[in-house]
């Protein structure tokens, strides 16, 4: 059910790539400063206040008008998208100018989010109402998740049906035989899209941690492995897949052209076979596979190609983690909106994601999905190591979160100058190096 539209007021939609400079500038946070200034306009919500996102703004008009109905106060929720939002955020954030509610960037450490964002509450607390509380430093919570995400592929029917292939592939052996199925059947199909030149895209392969160990506690473990990239780690079985599937050929012919915005249409034009992406991308991809004039349904979405005891399992977590800026001269009502953008509003469901709330629904288009797998999270890590798996892979140089190492492997896979044995093993020296250097 949407919320209950009003007239349409006070919505002011801003884009504000243009406005910010592209050169890129590291994280840091003043110390030192004064507190914002309390006023009368923080007793209750009321006033103006900004959010930033990577999305359109028109996807949060329909809430922004609820949110004004429920608090008449409140003047304005100005929606400013950052094009480029990694790389944007990161330089507003070098300021105290980040906006009111934001994304968390990927690049924040767990011991950087005090120096950022307001504190929203005790985490052991607020985890009988939501999951994923991913951002939080000493048990404390800094940010919500707006929606959650499984991990997973999205395909063509169409393509896999019409190659003959009747059943979800149960092994990374079997994925790639029916890859091979896909470009033979079909000879101009991409089997399976990379999104190489898109970085963030080859990120959404480290979603897949913990599936082929079906380990919840993955993160932590491998803070004590030497070898992530050893025989039967899931990182041997993550990138050792990639590495495959691009030394056979069956990727995208050059990587480095093809960015998400195409070929999310080019999977519903049936020119491409599958693609490595969270569950966001079913509700994200097929509406803008309508608006191309393709069909919706035919895309669907797959487990990743591992199972257990006879089980398919995907991890979940969160889409993006909301704040409220530690620097935000309008606290309560941005904590407001966080509240009831993410507690109150239909907003995951009609975005197609998993309810952020414990006790919240399974959107329709990922109901078939959720039938077919068991769903998990992994566990954060224990008190006062929060930041141990971020540190070792910053010293490593990997940055397991950045997708330039995974490039770099496929680079290798397709031109055959290393071997799949010659990557990890320097992957693997490089992991303990880092890891040496975090622990002493």
């Amino acid at each position: 059910m949407s919320p209950i539209r009003t007239n349409v007021r006070r919505l002011r939609v801003i884009t504000a790539a243009a406005a910010i400079a592209a050169s890129a500038v590291v994280l840091s946070a003043c110390s030192g400063e004064a507190a914002p200034k309390e006023t009368k306009e923080a007793i209750e919500p009321s006033g103006t206040i900004t959010h930033l996102t990577h999305l359109d703004p028109a996807r949060f008009e329909p809430y922004v008008e609820a949110f004004l109905e429920k608090y008449p106060e409140v003047e304005n929720v100005e929606v400013q998208r950052l094009t480029d939002y990694p790389n944007e955020i990161k330089t507003r954030m070098s300021t105290d100018d980040y906006g009111d509610v934001l994304g968390i960037p990927a690049s924040v450490t767990p011991d950087q989010l005090p120096d950022f964002f307001e504190p929203l509450g005790d985490r052991e607390e607020m985890l009988k109402t939501y999951r994923w509380l991913n951002k939080s430093f000493e048990d404390v919570v800094y940010g919500l998740p707006d929606l959650g995400n499984a991990q997973g592929l999205l395909y063509n029917k169409k393509l896999w049906e019409g190659a003959g292939i009747t059943e979800f592939p149960t092994t990374p052996d079997e994925f790639i035989r029916d890859l091979k199925k896909i470009k033979a059947e079909y000879p101009e199909v991409t089997p399976l899209v990379t999104n190489y030149k898109d970085g963030w895209m080859l990120s959404q392969w480290e979603g897949y941690r913990g599936i082929p160990s079906n380990n919840p506690d993955v993160t932590y473990d491998m803070t004590t492995w030497s070898d992530p990239w050893g025989s039967g780690n899931d990182y041997e079985v993550i990138d050792g897949l990639l590495y495959d599937v691009a030394a056979a050929g069956l990727i995208e012919p050059d990587p480095t052209t093809a960015t998400y915005d195409e070929t999310k249409i080019l999977i519903g034009a049936g020119t491409i076979a599958t693609m490595p992406v969270g569950s966001w991308a079913v509700f994200r991809a097929g509406g803008d596979i309508e608006k191309a004039g393709y069909d919706a349904d035919d895309i669907g979405y797959m487990p990743f190609p591992v199972q257990h005891d006879g089980k398919f399992y995907a991890t979940t977590g969160p889409d993006v983690t909301m704040a409220v800026s530690l620097h935000s001269d309008n606290k309560v009502t941005a904590r407001a909106w966080l509240d009831f953008l993410v507690g109150e509003s239909t907003y995951s469901e009609d975005l197609g994601g998993l309810s952020p709330r414990i006790d919240g629904s399974v959107p329709a288009v990922l109901e078939d999905f959720v039938s077919q797998v068991e769903l998990f999270s992994l566990n954060p890590l224990p008190v006062g190591k929060e930041t141990l798996w971020a540190d070792i892979s910053n010293a490593s140089g990997i940055v397991l979160n950045d997708g330039r190492y995974r490039q770099e492997l496929i680079d290798a896979a397709r031109t055959g100058s290393k071997s799949k044995e010659q990557l990890f093993d320097e992957l693997n020296a490089a992991w303990e190096a880092g890891r040496q250097d975090v622990l002493g």
